[in-house]
Parts: C-alpha cells; sequence; structure tokens
C-alpha cells in the first residue's frame, strides 16, 4: 500500500544500499573494455566539517558529470576524499579533552596526542560523507582517501620539493593569528574579527632644520618606529608647504619625507597620516616609492649618515628585498631588481 507521505529516511536508505551492493559507482562499472577514461577528483571537505549548501552545490555539479558519461560508457571515476584540516581537528580534540577534564596536549605530550586525534578520526570524522551519501552522490566510495594517508602525504612532499626547486614556491616568515590560550597559530576562517571602539594618539613630529611640527593622529602608535614617511592630501593648504621636507622620527631621530597623496583624508584626524610598511597598504606606489627613496638617501647636515640613518637605509632595503620578489628558473632568492640577479633575465 502506498503511504500517505513520503519518507525520504526510509527510501534513500535502501536505495544507497542497493547501490552500494551492486557496485554501480565503482571506477569503470558499466563502461566497455578500452573505454575512454574521464575522472574527478572531490575538493576534500575537512575532516571536522559537515555538509552545508555549498558542498551540496558542488558535489551535485560533480555528480551530474559523473554520472552523465557513466551513460555516455566512458570509464569514470569519482575519486572522493577527506582532508586532515590539522588546526581544526587540533581545536576540536583539544575542546574535547577540556569537556572531559582530560589532560591537555601538553601534558600528555605530542605522541600520545596524535594517538588521540586518529581516535577521534575514527570514531566522529567523516561525517561530511555519510551525508553525502544519503545524498544519492556516485563517488567511488571504495577508493576513499585522506590527505594523511602515507602515499599521499609522500605525493605532496615530493611535489612541494619540487615547486621549490624550480623556483615556483619560497619559505619565508609571515605574520599568523596566534592563539594565546592553545599555543599554536590557526587560519583566517577560524578567526572572529571584533570592532573594538579605538583611541586616536596624537605624535608631533618636528620638521628638519626649524621649530615647525606636524602632528599624526594614529590608532597604532607602537608603528612609530617602522615609519618611512608622513602624508599629506596635495590640496589641503595646511601642509602643502611642507611637502618636500623632512621631519625627524621622534625617539629614533631617523629622517622621512613629507609626501603628497590623495589617501590622506583632510578631514580624518589631523590630515596627516604616518607611512609604515606592511601597515599602510592603500597608499599609492608613487608616495610608497618617493618615501622609500627619501628614506634611505636622507642625510644629516655636512653630508654624512647618522648610525641610526644608515641603520634604517639597510632596514628599508631589507624591506624592498622582501616585497619585490622576482622568481626565476635559476633561484629562489628574491631581489630588489627588474631583472633576476641571477639570469639575467628581465621580471614580468
Amino acid at each position: 500500500m502506498l503511504e500517505k507521505t513520503y519518507s525520504p529516511a526510509d527510501i534513500e536508505a535502501r536505495i544507497a544500499s542497493r547501490w552500494d551492493e551492486a557496485g554501480a559507482f565503482k571506477a569503470g562499472a558499466g563502461s566497455k573494455p578500452g573505454a575512454a577514461p574521464y575522472s574527478i577528483v572531490i575538493p576534500p571537505p575537512n575532516v571536522t566539517g559537515s555538509l552545508h549548501m555549498g558542498h551540496a552545490l558542488n558535489n551535485t555539479l560533480q555528480d551530474v558529470l559523473a554520472r552523465f558519461e557513466r551513460m555516455r560508457g566512458r570509464d569514470v571515476l569519482w575519486q572522493p576524499g577527506m582532508d586532515h584540516a590539522g588546526i581544526a581537528t587540533q581545536m576540536v580534540v583539544e575542546r574535547q579533552l577540556m569537556e572531559r577534564q582530560e589532560p591537555g596536549r601538553r601534558d600528555m605530550g605530542r605522541d600520545k596526542f596524535v594517538e588521540r586525534v586518529w581516535e577521534w578520526k575514527a570514531e566522529s570524522g567523516g561525517r561530511i560523507f555519510s551525508q553525502l551519501k544519503r545524498l544519492g552522490a556516485s563517488a567511488d566510495w571504495s577508493r576513499e582517501r585522506f590527505t594523511m594517508d602515507e602515499g599521499l602525504s609522500r605525493a605532496v612532499v615530493k611535489l612541494f620539493v619540487r615547486l621549490h626547486r624550480d623556483g615556483l614556491i619560497y619559505r619565508d616568515k609571515r605574520l599568523v593569528n596566534w592563539d594565546p590560550k592553545l599555543q599554536t597559530a590557526i587560519s583566517d576562517i577560524e578567526v572572529q574579527s571584533i570592532e573594538t571602539k579605538g583611541h586616536l594618539w596624537h605624535l608631533k613630529y618636528p620638521i628638519e632644520g626649524t621649530d615647525e611640527s606636524i602632528t599624526v593622529a594614529t590608532t597604532r602608535p607602537e608603528t612609530m618606529l617602522g615609519d618611512a614617511a608622513v602624508a599629506v592630501h596635495p590640496e589641503d593648504e595646511r601642509y602643502r608647504h611642507l611637502v618636500g621636507k623632512n621631519v625627524v622620527l621622534p625617539l629614533v631621530g631617523r629622517l622621512i619625507p613629507i609626501v603628497a597623496d590623495e589617501y590622506s583624508d583632510p578631514e580624518k584626524g589631523t590630515g596627516a597620516v604616518k607611512i609604515t610598511p606592511a601597515m599602510t597598504s592603500t597608499i599609492s606606489k608613487s608616495a610608497s616609492a618617493t618615501a622609500f627613496r627619501s628614506s634611505t638617501s636622507s642625510t644629516q647636515k655636512g653630508g654624512s649618515r647618522s648610525r641610526a640613518t644608515r641603520r634604517s637605509s639597510r632596514a628599508s632595503r631589507r624591506l624592498r628585498i622582501s616585497i619585490s620578489f622576482w622568481p626565476c628558473r635559476g633561484s629562489t632568492a628574491p631581489r630588489p631588481a627588474s631583472k633576476c640577479w641571477r639570469c639575467s633575465k628581465s621580471a614580468s
């Protein structure tokens, strides 16, 4: 007798079980010998994740393509896999340890903690695959892979070594999101940004060789030591006569230029903006270039540069090296030039 209401839990599970028993989605199922291959590797979802609309849409499109090519008689493989999501998994397991009032990862040691992570993966990982199976995704589930599987780990290491040797990637220092509680770095997606009411600090920068000074308003006074210039709006009458002059950086005594740039808003703060490398990213290229050139060539009276100015020049040169990376097949080292220092090829 036909039920009055549709019950997907009963019907979908029964049909999925039949498909699995028949091996309907295994690689090459239904294809003729010598059929043209067709394969899709599923973008591996995180082992800690659950199915959301993005996964459903993305995997539906892959499922349509895989089923269509099977109907055409091709040798189809839709390869499923999961990403280890190391940081997210670590946080999940550590949270579980805290809830159960068990020793933390530092107390139990690295090896024991890694064992605990694998235990969690065996018990709770892969929920998203169960959800995809219930949706009827026609992947070859007998070939499921995990990014921490031995074979895959070797392949990843080999690829990264090759890319590094070819000069296509390089290793350097970078800013990370540090979790002071877990004592580890976390990804941007796991950071919750919270807006807080800031405070404007007003710093006076003396004008070189005069009794004048220019006041800069900033919410980040601690970055002052790295300032490379002070920017003012070219139409701001208050500061127009100061453009091209130098100011003495407080505490440091280093000379930095005053440059004109439309990024500076005359109505905001004092109208003067401090330019700090890696902080003021929206300043124009011309103003940044002027700031770098001036900060590395500023001299004190008499033509001799002070020790602080020489240190500033070296720091600025190092900074330009770090932001001017010209990769070539001959070297992975960054150089601040329009041509590669090793093979003399022009940078594109």
